[in-house]
């Protein structure tokens, strides 16, 4: 069964603080694993892999990272909300 991701959830990387700006970089970061693997069941096999394997846990940080930079970017690093 294919299902449609989101991979913006409510279509916004606004967010009103930093650390809400981490959890939805985290959370993009898991989607974009769900759209590239879309079987649940795959993906479960696979995390006994990655949770095991350092250099595919520093890959995965690598990946949030990416993503809460460019919604630090989108939020002009909070200057805007917070001054």
């Amino acid at each position: 069964m294919s299902e449609t991701v989101t991979l913006i959830p409510n279509n916004s990387l606004i967010t009103k603080t930093p650390e809400e700006g981490r959890h939805l970089a985290v959370k993009m970061g898991r989607l974009t694993i769900k759209l590239t693997q879309p079987d649940a069941d795959v993906r479960t096999k696979l995390r006994d892999v990655y949770a095991n394997d350092a250099h595919m846990l520093i890959a995965i940080g690598q990946v949030v990272a990416t993503e809460f930079a460019t919604i630090a970017a989108a939020n002009n690093y909070w200057r805007e909300i917070q001054g």
